[in-house]
């Protein structure tokens, strides 16, 4: 094999794997997003004590995802950005049904 072909093996193989890290860190915002939707979304229904308790949880939560997601330098802190993002997401929705009659 020739070293020209071997340096566009190697530089095609680079691309390919840096292309999933990139694909990962676009999915924080999506993930973020939607928490955030969900908040407003409970925060416009009437919601007891335990509720806005667990929306207050939520937006703590979600705080974390953004300064995680703001901070990353790995997979793994897109992956922790992203977790903290669906757990303020699952505690809003959380939050409706409680509130729900």
């Amino acid at each position: 094999m020739r070293a020209s072909s071997l340096v566009v093996l190697i530089l095609a193989a680079a691309v390919l794997a840096a292309a999933p890290t990139r694909a990962i860190a676009w999915n924080c915002p999506i993930h973020i997003k939607a928490a955030e939707d969900t908040i407003k979304r409970a925060e416009t229904m009437k919601l007891g004590p335990e509720a806005k308790a667990m929306i207050a949880d939520a937006k703590r939560v979600l705080d974390e995802a953004r300064k995680l997601h703001g901070d990353a330098r790995t997979k793994f802190d897109h992956a922790n950005a992203m977790w903290k993002a669906k757990a303020a997401l699952a505690e809003a929705e959380s939050a409706m049904g409680v509130s729900a009659p």
